[in-house]
């Protein structure tokens, strides 16, 4: 059979349109993507690609285990299966000079726990803030904050390693999975709390004190400049200080603002410069019209819609 697929892809694939594909064509397709090249896809090949779906399978599995597991028999065979599946996906990407793979894989382990200990503050702080909630295992389960927030969680830990696209592939999947999208460079604070959570964008240098809530549709983010690869490595991103509240839809940019603990940023503002501690900030609210007489106009005609 092998031999006969040779036969055809040489002589031409005939579909049921009897119409052939050169082999010629075929040689020279494969010839062209197997050429070396210095462009972005050859760069990237260099810096090593690791399989983005055991990234996310090994990650999903972190997930639950600092979630869920609290069985020691469990813990004991799953904790050295991980460590083994983190090496090996260590070993795929290029680390930073002087770091080994053993060496990052063994300290994120020893990390887990404390990662833990912060997931847990985090689901109290959304139980104390979500009146919606019923339960914390209500919160664990079905929460998508607390998917983004554990993902981030364990990023952020092979982020501060030096670990190259894994921590971002962790964060890219649980971005598409919950609509949150955090950076794992992002520094936050204990008990974090996402409400609902669509939209909420948290960029790579930003800083996020303790006890902060965030809102659906809060973008954290950076003033765009044209080239922005001269900004690679500095501070864009805001600094938002402890106790602090941002409504939904509010926009706060640059990597000089801060945003002083205590404050309260309400929904839809736009933010590019700092708050003292403190403060109060909303947009003015809409200018509403109403009649004197009290009576509605008829608008009996705009209610028949012809569709």
């Amino acid at each position: 059979m092998a031999n006969d697929s040779g036969n055809l892809v040489r002589g031409g694939l005939r579909g049921a349109d009897s119409s052939a594909i050169d082999g010629d064509v075929i040689d020279a397709t494969v010839a062209a993507l197997g050429e070396g090249g210095a462009d972005a896809l050859a760069k990237a090949g260099i810096e090593g690609l690791p399989d983005s779906g055991e990234v996310i399978e090994w990650a999903e599995r972190l997930r639950r285990l600092v979630l869920h597991t609290r069985d020691l028999g469990l813990l004991r065979s799953e904790v050295p299966t991980l460590a083994q599946r983190g090496l090996r996906l260590l070993e795929s990407v290029e680390l930073p000079a002087g770091r080994g793979a053993p060496a990052i894989a063994q300290g994120f382990i020893s990390a887990l726990p404390g990662i833990r200990g912060r997931l847990a503050e985090d689901v109290e702080a959304a139980f104390e803030g979500d009146p919606a909630a019923r339960s914390y295992a209500e919160i664990v389960a079905a929460y998508p904050a607390i998917r983004a927030i554990a993902t981030y969680r364990l990023a952020h830990e092979l982020h501060r390693a030096g670990v190259p696209s894994i921590p971002r592939i962790m964060a890219e999947d649980a971005h598409a999975r919950t609509g949150i999208d955090i950076h794992p460079g992002a520094t936050i604070g204990r008990r974090f709390f996402v409400d609902h959570g669509t939209g909420v964008v948290v960029g790579e240098t930003c800083e996020i004190g303790d006890r902060v809530v965030l809102y659906q549709g809060v973008t954290l983010g950076a003033l765009a400049p044209r080239k922005g690869q001269r900004l690679r490595g500095v501070k864009r991103h805001p600094t938002i200080g402890d106790d602090v509240t941002i409504y939904a839809g509010a926009t706060i940019l640059g990597g000089e603002t801060v945003i002083g603990h205590g404050c309260v940023v309400g929904g839809n503002v736009w933010l590019t410069q700092s708050l003292p501690p403190c403060s109060k900030v909303q947009i003015e609210p809409p200018r509403l019209q109403l009649r004197r007489d009290g009576q509605c106009e008829d608008r009996s005609e705009q209610l028949h819609w012809d569709i």
